[in-house]
């Protein structure tokens, strides 16, 4: 298998004309068992649609939960959706935009007009220099770029393009440009620095399952001033002051087609330490990506199917009933169901496949409680044995009127805890990243089993503080502020 390869819908897709390379259709690299065990593969992803939950957004999604480099990049594909995240990102091109338009001479009496931009590369001249530099921020084999004239030319809109859009004319300096960049050292993006000491907390003070209740809050706010950190609770309506903080701490139910991921977003491209980071939001919000991670580095998982829109899968061949059915980007127990036979399967599975294009079935392990391991920079802060909901198999019940109840819980310090579940769910969260995890783990006579790693766990004041009281928060909040003081402060700034 060589190094690189190609996905795309249909192999039919790679025009004539192109150069010879090894083309993978998307169904293979989502289903194939070499692709699972492949090591140190690129993958150019060009299917035709990058939608979210899409199969070609479970291309790149499933390709970094493989180590396989891909671009675009689940992160630059979310970007992209939004103008108020790429808007970004190129608002400091406004100088260079201008610049280069003005070198395109006459001609230029219309107020928009779009390039392509081809692993950064046009076939304008005046117009090489923006283009590497949008293909550095968001890398994208190709790239739509609308640009539209008021007092000024600015960048008006930015897309994630496909190779049905490739004009007749440009398949030859696709072909170049393809070659070059497969020649190319692979480059991460740069990120910014940051230098002061004043922290949000975003949170919405009507959520109904917050990630931490308002005395948990208070408790953030006592032990980060007590550092030397300013903590102030923002809202959604805040967006626009964010970048007036060095920190950004979400205590607020992430997702990635949400606010939260905006703010996380924004935060990073101010050079914020920022918990949680987008990759991890990315990560851990989708149960595909964490059961192709399991899978790569042998964590102990219940068996389970990842079912694709409109494939028959023969389930009961695989699993016994009940089995459950997950959405890959559900919470709280939401789009989770237990499928007791068929005909339920088949009812459920028709449901979720309104919102994904793959899903997950998965075997039903009953256990009268979960465990939660809480860990913050790869290091365990607490453990929890969440019980189920009365009369109920999980933990969180929500009922038809909307309301919702939870079971009991016990508090843990690290030490007191079972070693086998710390190790485990260290094992768990290695390879996501270095944030603010929960890892649920479910034990029974057969052994431990991860079930999912959460990007925004439950600190709340009652449970996950039970044991640790005041030095939990103090614990979160002096590892902001080792962050922050690693990265650094700018000359003239005084001292928090």
């Amino acid at each position: 298998m060589g190094n690189y390869i190609v996905v795309v819908d249909h192999p039919k897709d790679w025009m004539e004309g192109l150069p010879e390379t090894e083309l993978v259709s998307i169904n293979d690299y989502l289903t194939d068992p070499r692709y699972l065990e492949a090591k140190g593969l690129h993958v150019v992803n060009l299917c035709r649609s990058y939608r979210y939950l899409g199969t070609g957004y479970y291309c790149s999604l499933l390709a970094e939960a493989r180590h396989h480099r891909v671009i675009p990049s689940v992160r630059t594909l979310q970007d992209l959706s939004s103008k108020a995240i790429y808007s970004l990102g190129v608002e400091d091109l406004d100088s260079l935009v201008n610049k280069s338009l003005k070198k395109r001479g006459a001609g230029l009496t219309f107020t928009a007009f779009e390039v392509l931009v081809i692993f950064g590369q046009t076939q304008e001249p005046q117009l090489e220099e923006l283009g590497r530099q949008l293909f550095e921020l968001y890398r994208a084999p190709l790239l739509k770029v609308e640009f539209r004239r008021a007092d000024k030319w600015r960048i008006g809109s930015l897309k994630a393009a496909h190779l049905n859009a490739l004009p007749s004319d440009q398949v030859e300096l696709f072909a170049a440009a393809f070659e070059a960049h497969t020649h190319r050292r692979w480059v991460r993006p740069r990120t910014k620095n940051v230098y002061r000491y004043d922290m949000a907390i975003l949170w919405d003070p009507n959520e109904k399952l917050p990630p931490s209740n308002k005395r948990a809050l208070q408790g953030f706010q006592k032990a980060g001033r007590a550092l030397g950190l300013d903590v102030e609770l923002i809202e959604r309506k805040d967006y626009a002051s964010l970048a007036e903080y060095d920190a950004l701490f979400i205590r607020e139910t992430t997702a990635v087609n949400h606010h939260t991921y905006r703010f996380a977003k924004k935060a990073e491209s101010e050079g914020m330490v920022v918990i949680d980071d987008p990759d991890s939001i990315l990560r851990c919000t989708n149960k595909v990506y964490l059961h192709e991670l399991f899978q790569q580095h042998k964590v102990p998982a219940p068996k389970t199917l990842v079912l694709r829109k409109g494939e028959p899968v023969d389930i009961a061949a695989q699993l016994e009933f009940p089995l459950v059915l997950k959405i890959p980007h559900g919470s709280f127990s939401r789009g989770v169901y237990k499928a007791r036979n068929q005909r339920e399967c088949r009812e459920y599975a028709e449901r979720l496949f309104r919102e994904s294009d793959l899903i997950l079935a998965q075997e039903f392990l009953y256990t009268e409680f979960d465990w939660r391991v809480g860990l913050f920079n790869g290091e365990p802060l607490f453990v929890c044995q969440y019980f189920m909901s009365k009369q109920h198999w999980q933990i969180v019940r929500h009922g038809a009127n909307g309301k919702s109840s939870a079971g009991d819980s016990r508090s843990y310090l690290v030490d007191d805890a079972p070693k086998e579940v710390v190790r485990i769910a260290l094992k768990a969260a290695r390879n996501i990243g270095k944030g603010l995890y929960g890892v649920d783990i479910k034990q029974n006579e057969d052994g431990l089993f991860v079930m999912e790693v959460n990007d925004n766990p439950n600190i709340d004041a009652g449970v996950e503080d039970a044991c640790l009281k005041d030095e939990l928060y103090r614990m979160v909040c002096a590892e902001f502020l080792r962050r922050l003081e690693g990265r650094g402060r700018r000359a003239g700034d005084s001292t928090t």
